[in-house]
């Protein structure tokens, strides 16, 4: 097991060290960004014939006719019929699940009445069109299409259009048939900054929507970037994270391989236990030297551990969720005997996990909440993917002819004071 970073909160550089930890986040680099403004400039100028380009040089396909990257809708059925009985059924659970969170986050339209009598209010209408975006290079992810596209559908997004990069043209049933399950309208075996475009601009093939979410590479974050007011983006996702908060007494083998849950993802993801417990934070270590061996992906592992893993001595657990506040991380566990309890402490996390028996799995797979969450210390400002990312609010405000006299008043001297004249002419020509 490689040496995972020890710090202890009571130490006097602890304070450095931490931040020198979170802030080893990768950036951007500029030839990333070099690559993704040409092919973002291709996509708007040449339109399809640039996605075939791009789509047959990073994807190693051999596609003539744009039209060919759409995957039809009875390809969609027939991947979700050649699943496994148990797989669809985990499936069409979690995405009952899904569908059922996501009913409790819509926004309604409401008015009120004022002292006035003008009535003022909110009318609530779903986007016309988004993109979901589903990883598809190292590894095949149903659950993003499930978390992605169903909010969407929920929120009464007439048309969801999917994309997924389908390297040397190979289809996974699983994603696919996902995406029959979650109801998404059109479905194109496009992937990188090139499917980031198409969604954003439009080609003769690929429709433009209104919204792109979904995570993806170094090169899909840059082009989100780039295309963001064009289109409006969910996020700019960074590697994932955890943080488990240990009280010492869940079994180490558990928050063991809970930080492995992270750390398999690639080489930057974070892993950081915080307890007060310092014998705890060795047993975990051990247990993780006793357990690592057991993960196909051990090297990637070990090297995210490595690089950017942590285990964190404290005073006690207020002070494990100050640390806590300062990493503010995408995931969150307590595992502590009274979770609710120290939940009153935690202020920045995207999802919080309360509880010895509530690992973040349960979170990416089928607890019903989305596992499109806000990353590097971004849950400071920002929230996991909802039903609300998909829909829109327009104010209503409806004045009579005598509630409208005293807002003349009020809004004529303001603008007044602002130098607008218009402005005050048009108010109180309602006075």
């Amino acid at each position: 097991m490689p040496e995972m970073l020890r710090l202890d909160a009571s130490s006097a550089d602890f304070d450095a060290r931490l931040s020198e930890l979170l802030d080893r986040a990768p950036e951007q680099s500029a030839s990333v960004t070099q690559a993704v403004d040409g092919i973002v400039t291709g996509i708007r100028q040449r339109g399809d014939a640039a996605l075939l380009e791009y789509t047959n040089r990073f994807d190693r396909r051999d596609v003539s006719v744009a039209a060919d990257l759409e995957i039809p809708a009875a390809a969609l059925a027939s991947a979700w019929k050649r699943l496994p009985d148990e797989l669809r059924a985990a499936l069409e659970t979690a995405a009952t699940r899904i569908r059922a969170y996501a009913r409790q986050q819509k926004l309604e339209d409401w008015e009120i009445t004022d002292e006035y009598g003008n009535r003022l209010g909110q009318k609530v209408t779903a986007m016309d069109r988004v993109g979901v975006y589903v990883p598809g290079g190292k590894a095949a992810y149903p659950s993003s299409v499930l978390m992605n596209v169903i909010p969407a559908k929920v929120a009464g997004v007439p048309e969801v259009i999917m994309a997924v990069p389908c390297p040397d043209g190979e289809l996974n049933d699983a994603v696919l048939g996902a995406a029959h399950l979650a109801g998404a309208d059109r479905v194109f075996s496009i992937g990188g900054a090139q499917a980031v475009a198409a969604l954003a601009y439009g080609t003769a093939t690929v429709p433009a929507v209104d919204k792109i979410v979904g995570p993806g590479n170094a090169y899909v974050a840059a082009a989100k970037r780039a295309v963001f007011g064009r289109v409006g983006i969910d996020s700019i996702a960074g590697p994932s994270e955890i943080v488990v908060i240990g009280d010492g007494l869940t079994d180490p083998r558990w928050i063991a391989m809970d930080l492995f849950s992270q750390a398999e993802h690639d080489e930057d993801a974070q892993s950081i236990l915080i307890s007060p417990d310092a014998a705890y934070l060795d047993a975990v270590a051990k247990a993780m030297d006793e357990r690592i061996a057991e993960l196909p992906r051990e090297k990637i592992v070990r090297a995210s551990l490595q690089g950017r893993g942590a285990l964190i001595l404290v005073r006690d657990l207020a002070q494990a969720a100050e640390v806590s506040n300062r990493i503010a991380p995408e995931h969150l566990e307590l595992s502590v005997a009274e979770p609710r309890e120290l939940l009153e402490r935690i202020r920045h996390a995207g999802a919080v996990f309360l509880g010895r028996h509530a690992p973040e799995a349960f979170g990416d797979y089928c607890a019903g909440p989305n596992h499109v969450l806000p990353t590097s210390r971004a849950a400071r400002f920002s929230n996991p993917l909802g039903v609300y990312e998909f829909q829109k609010r327009s104010s209503l405000i409806d004045c009579t002819p005598e509630g409208a006299r005293p807002l003349a008043a009020i809004a004529g001297r303001i603008a007044d004071a602002e130098g607008l004249q218009a402005h005050a002419a048009s108010a109180r020509d309602r006075g």
